[in-house]
């Protein structure tokens, strides 16, 4: 069980603007299952646990996926934000990617390959092999562990919770019959004046031995802002390549 409700008091603020809520979804009354947390996409959940957690080690932790450092080699790379220094407040906005907090697509997608490796994030790279004009191979990039994020008993927990939120939760529009697909939606302001949130997804699969992990952000939305959602949106992209992948 972890903490749900309808809304949740950022600590050290008071009023509407501290307050954190959860846009309709069901999250309990007090108290919710993590499952139901993560099937609902529950803001309070997220916020209360990041502060539980703190903000050193949500930071620690957070590093540990690749955010805060360049990975790709001798390649300009745009660096996933995750803050430091926060208060509480801050670090209660961190647990659902409000505040400072800033990524890239890459970066989602490490995270979500990290989980499906067993808490492994393994370090992206663009050139697979170097060929002659006659096809021989003249070199192959070996794969490389970047971090350990979790162990291998949290990524198994982790997935099962993705997968029930794929199954019966709010990123459903990722769902492959036949196949267990593991997915998390997300809806991230822009702070932007005029800009629309962005939408996004993030999946792998199959979740019991996967193949692909996918990361979809939707800058620009042509439609109303109130109707941006990650998994209206995003889902049915994520699904396309993980089948297009999953049927090779």
């Amino acid at each position: 069980m972890v903490p749900g409700g309808d809304s949740y008091q950022l600590p050290l603020t008071r009023g509407e603007s501290g307050r954190i809520d959860n846009e309709g979804r069901s999250c309990g009354d007090k108290k919710v299952s993590f499952r139901q947390a993560m099937q609902n996409s529950c803001n309070t959940t997220f916020a209360a646990l990041a502060v539980e957690v703190g903000a050193d080690e949500m930071q620690e932790r957070a590093e540990r996926f690749g955010f805060n450092q360049e990975y790709l080699s001798d390649v300009p790379q745009a660096v996933s934000v995750f803050p430091k220094e926060m208060d509480a407040a801050q670090t209660g906005q961190s647990g659902l990617g409000q505040f400072e907090v800033a990524a890239t697509p890459l970066q989602m997608a490490m995270v979500a390959g990290g989980i499906a490796h067993g808490g492994k994030v393994m370090k992206p790279y663009l050139v697979d092999e170097l060929r002659t004009p006659q096809l021989q191979v003249l070199d192959t990039t070996d794969p490389e562990q970047l971090s350990r994020a979790v162990s291998a008993r949290t990524a198994r927990e982790l997935t099962d919770l993705l997968v029930a939120t794929v199954d019966n939760g709010t990123a459903s529009p990722a769902a492959i019959p036949g196949v267990k697909v593991a997915g998390k939606t997300g809806t991230a302001q822009s702070g932007i004046d005029d800009v629309p949130p962005y939408a996004w997804f993030v999946s792998f699969a199959p979740a019991n031995d996967p193949e692909v992990a996918v990361a979809v952000m939707i800058q620009s939305a042509d439609i109303p802002r109130g109707e941006v959602a990650g998994g209206r949106l995003g889902g049915p992209i994520a699904k396309a390549v993980m089948e297009a992948v999953i049927s090779r």
